[in-house]
């Protein structure tokens, strides 16, 4: 079976400019586009959210299909570019747990105590860290927060109509808001371990120095970690009711 360019013409082209944008936003999008979302349920998504989306935006896009290759590839490409670079954004916004939660573990004591973190494709994260990152998700879900992806989806038409020019000023203004405010959010949420990690070291070190034959160490880790935990205990659902509205005050961003 061979395609030509004619073919594509109509309903045809309109499904596959829309799935080429739809298809590489799911890819990074959060929590849809997270590794442990089976490819097979994206891809669905994606097509399903094509269908639904193609009647809405075919005004939008050629109904006949370029003379040349080169032309239609051009087009996809495009398609492509937006779609990641609106993804990738949206992608940085769960990072800011991810921050919080490496600077929670390297003030516990539990730093090297690393596992694979399914919410970040595959890499090796902080325990503590990913944690944080699984219940992330695991919220967004029961809070519905996770219909501000899919229309994040609708919304990427308004950012970057098809067919114009990137806008590279405005999309790089967005990228540096986004990331200082995930930046920012991390140390936030670390905030009350840092202090108790400050109390808890000057207080050692203080008794390091009135008994120095004592092996600090290893009266000091365990404690460490004990407190930690009991902080994380106490603190655990501010931080996420903050992270939960930094989620949903950013990526309305999109809509």
């Amino acid at each position: 079976m061979h395609i030509t360019l004619p073919s594509l013409s109509g309903a045809v082209l309109i499904y596959l400019l829309v799935f080429a944008r739809t298809g590489a936003m799911l890819m990074l999008l959060p929590p849809l586009g997270d590794a442990n979302v089976p490819a097979r349920v994206r891809l669905i998504l994606a097509l399903a959210l094509s269908v639904a989306l193609a009647p809405t935006v075919a005004a939008a896009y050629p109904t006949v299909a370029p003379k040349s290759l080169v032309q239609l590839t051009m087009l996809i490409a495009q398609e492509i570019t937006a779609g990641v670079m609106i993804g990738a954004l949206a992608r940085v916004i769960m990072s800011a747990i991810t921050i919080g939660g490496t600077i929670i573990a390297n003030q516990m004591g539990l730093s090297y105590a690393e596992s694979l973190d399914p919410t970040q494709h595959g890499q090796q994260g902080a325990v503590i860290g990913n944690l944080l990152s699984m219940l992330a998700v695991v919220l967004i879900f029961s809070a519905n927060l996770h219909h501000l992806a899919i229309g994040a989806v609708a919304g990427s038409y308004h950012m970057i109509p098809p067919g114009s020019a990137l806008p590279t000023g405005d999309m790089a203004e967005l990228a540096i808001r986004i990331v200082s405010g995930s930046f920012a959010l991390g140390f936030q949420l670390a905030a009350p371990f840092l202090v108790f990690g400050f109390a808890v070291n000057a207080g050692f070190g203080l008794l390091a120095r009135m008994m120095p034959q004592l092996q600090i160490f290893f009266v000091a880790t365990p404690f460490n970690i004990l407190v930690g935990f009991v902080v994380l205990t106490l603190v655990i659902g501010t931080m996420m009711t903050l992270f939960l509205n930094f989620y949903a005050e950013q990526m309305a961003a999109f809509l």
